[in-house]
């Protein structure tokens, strides 16, 4: 379980929010989130896969230049997991940071909390 939730925590956060190609990003909610999946942002709680492709396309459409790198490895926790990250210009420091946790269920992303260090510019 714990590769799993590593390897949820690390291409949610690429292939999801860095993802600038809706079609791979669609594919990638439906293959990496459970159907009735909530995500808690500080500006909104997001509730299943259309949701969460119209979100994560216009929050990447603000600054399409940006890329999320993590900040340290993963940990998994049981059903759970974190990763911190930050994001901003490849080849230059973040912009802003936050961490990610995961709750998971049957191998999927049920919710994911994002909470944020600093507030993107």
């Amino acid at each position: 379980m714990n590769d799993r939730i590593n390897e949820l925590l690390y291409r949610n956060l690429q292939e999801v929010f860095g993802e600038g190609d809706a079609q791979r990003r669609r594919a990638a909610i439906k293959e990496l989130y459970t159907d009735d999946c909530v995500v808690y942002t500080p500006a909104a709680k997001i509730v299943g896969h259309d949701a969460l492709d119209k979100f994560s396309g216009e929050l990447r459409a603000t600054h399409p230049h940006f890329v999320y790198t993590p900040l340290g490895d993963a940990q998994p926790l049981h059903n759970a997991g974190r990763l911190n990250w930050g994001s901003g210009p490849r080849g230059e420091a973040a912009d802003y940071t936050g961490v990610d946790i995961i709750i998971v269920r049957d191998g999927k992303i049920e919710a994911l909390y994002v909470f944020l260090d600093t507030e993107p510019s």
